[in-house]
């Protein structure tokens, strides 16, 4: 596992771009805590992610590339599209996905609904630039503390992970889930 700033990604992003698509799992900063993701597309790195914080069949976010991947691939309706408009920003959407081979079955096990998220901050332009969606799920065990800053992460999630994007602390909570899915729209603050 190795560390690295954002000035280090950004000066190889070639290189992390394909350890990304070979199937790395990483954590990365967003606007809101640290994330652990890895291509979304991809079956093993999500089941990965999966047994590394050993979660069950509960769906994981995505980071996704941009608003038109939303509207090409989730289903959106026009009480939804005001939320679109929020974006980037610290919410996570809850959509209908149209599109079911836009993400690995195993983002989101026995649902067709998928939380999609564009981060407010540098990591994003990462995501567009890849043209894939990426976990966004928080870099921790389930049910466990977030991670905020390298002094809180849990040794466990760090020792099997294959690099860490690190940036400084973090000073958010994580993001608001807002259900678009349902009849009514439902927002949830964690």
């Amino acid at each position: 596992m190795r560390v690295v700033s954002k000035r280090e990604f950004l000066k190889n992003k070639q290189l992390y771009f394909r350890k990304i698509l070979d199937g790395a799992v990483f954590i990365y900063p967003t606007d809101t805590i640290y994330g652990i993701g890895c291509d979304a597309t991809n079956s093993a790195a999500v089941n990965r992610i999966r047994e590394i914080k050993k979660r069950d069949a509960k769906p994981f976010s995505i980071a996704v590339p941009s608003k038109e991947w939303i509207a090409c691939n989730c289903v959106v309706r026009v009480d939804a599209k005001r939320w679109l408009d929020k974006l980037p920003g610290p919410y996570t959407l809850l959509l209908k996905l149209k599109n079911r081979k836009a993400v690995a079955g195993a983002v989101h096990p026995k649902t067709a609904i998928v939380g999609v998220r564009i981060p407010a901050n540098w990591f994003s332009s990462v995501v567009r630039e890849l043209g894939v969606p990426i976990v966004s799920t928080s870099a921790n065990i389930t049910a466990q503390s977030h991670m905020t800053s390298m002094s809180d992460a849990n040794p466990e999630i760090i020792s099997m992970v294959d690099f860490i994007i690190y940036e400084g602390r973090k000073a958010a909570s994580p993001s608001a889930i807002v259900n678009l899915a349902g009849r009514k729209v439902k927002v949830v603050r964690r």
